[in-house]
């Protein structure tokens, strides 16, 4: 069986009814999309695996409830977001991954090959920057600009208003701005 955009709604179809090869036609589809998800809020690798794997047995459980207008990608998504966030905030106070780890795994987990040209040097400097910021604004920011939700999403996703959406976001764009306008200060200086 391949999974292609045309037949994805067979396949959905044959998961609702239990079929075992279309759910894991699904899953092999989707499951790498939704562990880095995960992973990019709970940072832990093997718990990002749990949540990836509890959201797609909830997803497929409650597959009726997809409305038609929606996408599976987008719903399985919002799942997993839901899921990871969920754990994060129950376990906010006993994860201490070190930032040299996260980005390690990251970057294992997405097959990615080390280089240190500029553009890396300067991407792993503005993702230590941004883990850097305030929690809910790491969130806000990650939930924007990595994961592509907009205000609406966010502000239904951190369980606040879109108005305190727009502000959080607004702060956090501006932190991560004067964090790296100071470094860039500080490496002119240095030269």
């Amino acid at each position: 069986m391949t999974l292609t955009t045309e037949n994805i709604d067979n396949v959905l179809e044959l998961c609702k009814s239990g079929n075992q090869q279309a759910q894991l036609e699904i899953y092999n589809r989707y499951y790498k999309a939704m562990y880095n998800t995960s992973f990019r809020i709970v940072k832990d690798s093997y718990i990002a695996e749990d949540i990836m794997q509890e959201s797609f047995l909830t997803a497929f459980s409650k597959l009726s409830s997809l409305k038609i207008n929606s996408t599976f990608s987008a719903w399985l998504k919002r799942i997993v977001i839901n899921n990871s966030i969920s754990y994060y905030n129950k376990h906010q106070k006993t994860i201490n991954v070190p930032l040299d780890d996260v980005i390690y795994k990251v970057e294992d987990h997405q097959g990615i090959v080390e280089d240190y040209d500029a553009t890396s040097i300067k991407a792993r400097s503005i993702i230590e920057m941004l883990n850097g910021l305030k929690e809910n604004y790491k969130m806000g920011l990650t939930l924007h600009l990595i994961e592509g939700y907009d205000y609406e999403e966010i502000s239904e996703i951190m369980s606040i208003s879109y108005a305190n959406c727009r502000t959080l976001i607004s702060r956090a764009k501006d932190s991560l701005r004067k964090k790296i306008s100071t470094q860039n200060e500080f490496k002119n200086s240095a030269l």
